[in-house]
């Protein structure tokens, strides 16, 4: 379940030199944020920001955006972030179904999505992360030989990401598996605040990785 409604979360948010106020002033040119020519990697519904904070303590070549649209969720973030000394890391307030209006072709390298709100009913299908509607826009913004990382405890709706995956015609399945941590795809795996709680209850993890075909 998601947090909601911390006081003063907005007000916190919109102070904050962490996020990034005025996104689509870097469509094209988001080097200019980072102030360097590095890779540019997103999560977009982050949650409190365990994953995208080791990530980019691991990684301070590459730069990472986290995309979350609930501001007491980010919040949370926000107060990961002031206790560590980054400058690869950088947050957004955003819906995610408004991507082209701030990323360009090419702008993004890979895209992390993590434990996605499953929208499990039918007439909200088009809301999934994974939805066509989502893999095209996807497809926008991501940069050649770029790739896609989706994580879920929700079988139904890996099932449904699978078959949106092999309906696009656009996208190859580079890593499947229904039980993340007793496979073969374990090694370098980092895990979200979701998932250290799904599988402390023994919860399988589902996850592929997908990429452009012939790109």
């Amino acid at each position: 379940m998601r947090l909601r409604n911390i006081k003063g979360s907005k007000e916190f948010i919109d102070k904050s030199p962490f996020v990034v106020h005025q996104p689509e002033n870097f469509k094209g040119c988001w080097h200019n944020l980072f102030h360097n020519s590095n890779p540019l990697h997103i999560e977009i519904g982050m949650g409190k920001g365990q994953f995208i904070h080791q990530l980019a303590l691991d990684h301070p070549d590459i730069n990472y955006l986290g995309i979350e649209m609930y501001s007491s969720v980010l919040y949370r973030a926000l107060e990961k972030r002031a206790q560590t000394d980054l400058d690869n890391l950088f947050f957004l307030r955003f819906d995610a179904k408004y991507l082209s209006d701030i990323f360009s072709s090419g702008d993004v390298e890979r895209i992390y999505l993590n434990f996605s709100d499953p929208w499990p009913k039918d007439r909200h299908a088009k809301r999934r992360l994974t939805s066509p509607v989502f893999l095209s826009a996807y497809d926008q913004i991501l940069a050649p030989g770029g790739f896609i990382q989706f994580k879920t405890d929700n079988r139904s709706l890996f099932d449904y990401s699978v078959e949106s995956v092999q309906d696009s015609g656009i996208w190859h399945m580079d890593e499947l598996t229904y039980d993340l941590h007793h496979s073969e795809f374990l090694e370098g795996n980092i895990m979200t605040e979701y998932e250290n709680r799904f599988v402390a209850e023994g919860k399988p993890i589902c996850r592929f990785v997908i990429s452009r075909k012939g790109r």
